[in-house]
């Protein structure tokens, strides 16, 4: 009996070891996807030049690290973004909204600082959040798809049709979303419950789901999806929002907020579900990006990092930030400009750049986690975002 029992047990062995062995070698064996484009949306996590384009440069010590001056983003140097058209073999995506030195030929980036799924009704004067929702961002989209096949039927133009994708490109790109952390905050910061706000999230992602379709319609096959972060761990919110002891972790992070971050993502994945068996032919990267970050923020100093609540860039009080004096903001002392919201001495091992965005450290280290699946529903890394899993 016992050695029936062994033999049993290494049959079994061995079956479930060719099994593993066989979707091993499945997915080792397909090509990487050939991406020629990327077309991304979003908000401030992946805007490269958009709200600057629209209302004035992102002004220094912004891009600091690594372009050496402001390059459009809210961030001492490269986004989540730039590291994926990077591992492409692509150029840095251009802003659709920045009209000088853009070049579309390998994508379009339609994000805004500030943007939000739902439109909001303020100004970005009384907000601070973007009018480029992503409904706007999407007739952005349609416009500018419409307009590359105007000009490619056309038989000049040689100088338009060198700065823009091929037909072709559209249905071989890879498009990625990364926003709806906007959405919650702006209701937290219209004074809304943080039940209230929960009530408006089918609604948000039904308007995402809205605009996805939208791009299949147009030839949109692959997408890289990713959720929302833990926005309680973050400065600008923390500071802003009236907090108790009792919804404080034992990270310093707000509870509630985190849920709340946490419920949207729970239903941008049914969404996600959705779509998959709503538009079957196309291929929807979940990514997990939450977890990410939480790890980052919670275990900073496993990681090489510090003070992971703090602001690099800012001025005064607990976090380093001061919402009247943002980064790079200056002070009347004896009517003099004096700069009081400088850079920290070494942003490469900050997690937090200014209150309200990462670091390109923090970046870079969110980036290498996700790029091979590991935080991926279906587990298949950014080079493989074309196939569909079985």
């Amino acid at each position: 009996m016992e050695l029936h029992c062994r033999r049993t047990f290494l049959v079994k062995a061995v079956l479930l070891f060719l099994f593993l062995n066989h979707v091993v070698n499945a997915r080792i064996s397909k090509s990487p996807c050939h991406f020629l484009a990327v077309f991304n949306f979003g908000d401030s996590n992946s805007d490269t030049g958009g709200l600057s384009a629209a209302f004035g440069q992102a002004g220094p010590p912004h891009g600091e690290s690594f372009f050496h001056g402001p390059a459009g983003r809210y961030c001492d140097g490269r986004l989540v973004i730039d590291f994926i058209a990077q591992s492409f073999g692509l150029p840095f995506l251009s802003a659709f909204l920045d009209s000088l030195g853009s070049n579309f030929t390998h994508g379009a980036n339609f994000a805004t600082a500030g943007s939000t799924i739902r439109p909001q009704n303020t100004t970005l004067q009384q907000s601070g959040f973007s009018p480029f929702s992503l409904n706007v961002q999407s007739y952005q989209f349609n416009d500018f798809h419409t307009r590359v096949q105007f000009f490619r039927a056309q038989k000049g133009d040689g100088v338009f049709k060198s700065l823009m994708p091929k037909t072709e490109d559209f249905s071989n790109a890879l498009y990625t979303f990364d926003i709806g952390q906007n959405d919650l905050t702006a209701g937290l910061f219209q004074n809304l419950t943080v039940d209230e706000v929960m009530a408006s999230v089918p609604d948000i992602v039904g308007q995402l789901k809205t605009v996805i379709k939208g791009i299949y319609d147009k030839g949109g096959r692959s997408y890289w999806i990713h959720n929302t972060g833990p926005f309680g761990c973050l400065p600008y919110v923390m500071d802003r929002q009236p907090i108790t002891a009792g919804q404080v972790d034992k990270y310093g992070c707000v509870g509630p907020f985190n849920e709340l971050a946490q419920y949207f993502n729970s239903r941008l994945k049914e969404t996600v579900n959705q779509l998959r068996e709503e538009l079957p032919e196309a291929a929807f990267t979940y990514v997990d990006v939450y977890s990410v970050k939480y790890e980052l923020i919670t275990q900073a100093t496993r990681h090489g990092f510090k003070h992971p609540l703090r602001a690099c860039c800012g001025h005064g009080g607990k976090y380093n930030f001061n919402l009247h004096v943002g980064c790079g903001g200056k002070v009347k002392v004896n009517g003099k400009d004096i700069l009081v919201a400088k850079a920290c001495e070494d942003p490469t091992v900050m997690i937090n750049w200014d209150g309200v965005h990462y670091t390109q450290a923090a970046n870079k280290w969110i980036f290498d986690q996700i790029v091979n699946g590991s935080y991926s529903d279906p587990p298949i890394p950014l080079g493989l975002a074309c196939f569909k899993e079985p």
